[in-house]
């Protein structure tokens, strides 16, 4: 399993004190969503449900979602895995909450292109501690994990 105490920095706007107040802030994020995941439970009422797996360092989730028409009434998640998958998890399922497919799914697109190191420029709030993981690319698929699972209910709803 990958190791949920292996720090990374997040880019910081500025050099010196700044950036590097900036990426400790950003590992505290990620640390504080670590240990006291939001929305991590299990969902028995969910209109649907994804599992997540990461063969490279074993991290496995499953993700619900409660879906009222094309509006995403509630999400929350429940796995195993290291410090960036859970926070990142736990993360998404704060800012997917109350919002449309459409929201949830550019969210998605957002994130993906800020943990791969091509931010679009879109707004993701404090989704930006992730910003770091995209110097480390062996840890993409564990940011994306539960946002892959999501999007696929989603989009699967949606049908």
């Amino acid at each position: 399993m990958c190791s949920s105490d292996l720090p990374f920095h997040a880019p910081g706007p500025a050099v010196g004190a700044v950036s590097t107040e900036l990426d400790e802030l950003y590992q505290s994020i990620i640390l504080d969503h670590n240990r006291r995941p939001k929305n991590f439970r299990d969902m028995p009422d969910a209109t649907a449900k994804a599992d997540g797996l990461n063969p490279l360092c074993g991290d496995q989730l499953t993700v619900w979602l409660r879906m009222d028409g094309d509006q995403v009434t509630d999400v929350s998640f429940r796995g195993q895995g290291c410090a960036i998958s859970k926070a990142s998890a736990s993360m998404m399922t704060q800012v997917v909450k109350g919002k449309s497919r459409a929201e949830a799914e550019r969210l998605f697109d957002d994130v993906h292109a800020l943990v791969t190191g091509h931010p679009t420029g879109g707004d993701v709030g404090p989704l930006k501690a992730l910003s770091g993981v995209s110097k480390f690319p062996l840890r993409v698929k564990c940011a994306s994990l539960a946002w892959h699972a999501m999007k696929t209910e989603i989009g699967r709803a949606h049908v």
